[in-house]
């Protein structure tokens, strides 16, 4: 079958029923496809249907139309193993967004919070919003950002997604719009190849509320895509890219596989693929990596 439609649920829920997977299969036959065998990637958790017949536009409208509660992707099969990944940090691979939390030891976390929503759902320039966010931690010791590291806690699947794309010869690349001290550390815990992210300037042990121009910005995010693809000798069509802010939206439409991942809503009305149910071992799946192809 030259397309797959893999259908995702959350890690351990069992709640990827063969009802919902034979609804799947009518949907798909109902506007026209053919449709071939079931493949279970995850008892309960993730399974692909082949099908031939059918544009991938068509077949989405369809899916989505059907409401079927599970995350649903459709892809060309031969095209769907990735040799690099490259991630947003903030709500992606961790679950909170790090400046927030930086701001709460500042006591300034509910107006740093507001103003970061906001940017993330794209109703404010991005630079602008982390100029704003950033001068109001001037004069906060360096001290407190080993502080904030200490709440910090990964998205479900982070470091299996890592691991496994790295064992099987895929280059891992985190590159955020947030701060060089959190990368590093994910970098360092996850084992990615390569971090890159924005510089707080710090004088006398303390945070001035500027940050090192140019920032890391939407353009930035494709730029280190491109770059990082040719380095490896591959195109952005064998990229798979993740992220949630309207920041990663060029980046995630730039890769051959760009995902939306628990995103913002005016990033899942632009993106193709968004996973809302997985976790980020949905990646794997979509790659047609079976529960069993995992590294721990």
């Amino acid at each position: 079958m030259d397309l797959v439609l893999t259908l995702i649920t959350a890690p351990h829920s069992n709640a990827l029923s063969d009802d919902i997977v034979e609804r799947a299969k009518v949907v798909l036959a109902g506007a026209g496809a053919s449709v071939g065998d079931v493949t279970w990637l995850a008892d309960g958790e993730a399974c692909d249907i082949g099908f031939v017949g059918l544009s991938i536009d068509i077949a989405d409208t369809a899916l989505r139309d059907a409401n079927l509660g599970v995350d649903a992707v459709t892809q060309v099969a031969s095209r769907r193993r990735k040799k690099l990944l490259i991630a947003d940090m903030d709500s992606t691979m961790v679950t909170g967004e790090t400046l927030d939390e930086l701001a709460a030891f500042a006591g300034v976390k509910d107006r740093v919070a507001a103003i970061t929503a906001r940017a993330m759902n794209g109703e404010l320039d991005f630079e602008a919003a982390l100029d704003e966010r950033v001068g109001l931690l001037d004069g906060m010791s360096t001290d407190m950002m080993a502080e904030a590291w200490k709440t910090v806690e990964y998205t479900g699947g982070a470091k299996t997604l890592v691991v496994t794309m790295k064992a099987n010869g895929g280059f891992a690349a985190l590159v955020s719009g947030g701060f060089d001290y959190f990368t590093g550390a994910v970098r360092a815990e996850l084992g990615f190849d390569f971090d890159q992210a924005n510089v707080l300037i710090t004088k006398d042990g303390k945070l001035t509320g500027k940050v090192q121009k140019p920032v890391l910005d939407r353009q930035a995010k494709v730029d280190a895509l491109e770059k990082l693809a040719a380095q490896q000798g591959i195109g952005v069509e064998d990229a798979i890219a993740v992220g949630d802010g309207a920041n990663d939206l060029q980046m995630i439409s730039l890769a051959g596989t760009g995902v939306a991942f628990h995103a913002k809503p005016s990033v899942q009305q632009q993106a193709r693929i968004c996973i809302n149910h997985g976790d980020l071992t949905a990646l794997l799946y979509l790659q047609g990596y079976a529960k069993a192809d995992f590294v721990a």
